[in-house]
């Protein structure tokens, strides 16, 4: 299925967006992306939301996944589903590696589809953002996005070896490439100094495409 992949234009099918904001007092980063599927609303809800489909695309979930409820995907973030309005939009507290951020999905219908807007929010680690910016968070979802639009495509199971390899090759190299350059952009927008932001989307792009034994 990855073969069926051009970078150029799947890059394109998101917007980026970085906004300035605050949780209690203490500052937030705030990463926004949208992407528009050609899927019934009801159809993409089931995919982000049902745990007999998410492995399908994205990973293995356990838990209760309903209001007040904790998840966990497999080798990845848990957390407390914050909110959940079928079809429209749920809130979940996105906890790993010991941080907590906070994680929103919306589902509005468009023109021949759905547009699915994501919203990740995290505390400010100044060393952590001069070094990869928010493209830290934005390309992983960039990714998982990618995968999403795979399998309501095709209806198939994705494979998860499979698409790891693309990521490491040429064209899934380029697809990232794009991808951390957009969330540069979008951070120089949002008032951030552009050789920084550019630095931070070098790096970015190495964290995700060197592999590891490199």
């Amino acid at each position: 299925m990855t073969s069926t992949i051009d970078p150029v234009t799947t890059a394109g099918l998101m917007t980026r967006e970085v906004r300035d904001g605050s949780r209690d007092g203490t500052p937030t980063k705030i990463a926004v992306a949208r992407r528009t599927y050609a899927a019934d609303r009801d159809d993409l809800w089931n995919a982000l939301t049902s745990a007999e489909r998410l492995p399908r695309w994205f990973l293995p979930v356990s838990g209760d996944l309903t209001v007040g409820g904790r998840y966990q995907l497999e080798g990845n973030a848990g957390g407390v589903v914050e909110r959940c309005a079928a079809p429209g939009d749920f809130a979940v507290t996105w906890e790993f590696g010991g941080n907590v951020s906070w994680l929103t999905v919306s589902l509005t219908p468009a023109d021949g589809g759905t547009t699915l807007e994501l919203v990740h929010e995290s505390p400010v680690d100044p060393d952590f953002a001069a070094q990869y910016g928010p493209g830290a968070v934005g390309v992983g979802w960039d990714l998982a996005l990618v995968g999403l639009g795979l399998h309501l495509a095709t209806g198939s199971d994705n494979d998860a070896t499979e698409f790891e390899q693309w990521t490491l090759s040429p064209v899934g190299v380029e697809f990232v490439r794009l991808a951390s350059t957009c969330w540069a952009d979008a951070a120089i927008a949002s008032g951030e100094d552009a050789d920084q932001a550019r630095a931070a989307g070098e790096r970015t792009l190495a964290f995700y495409t060197v592999p590891p034994e490199s």
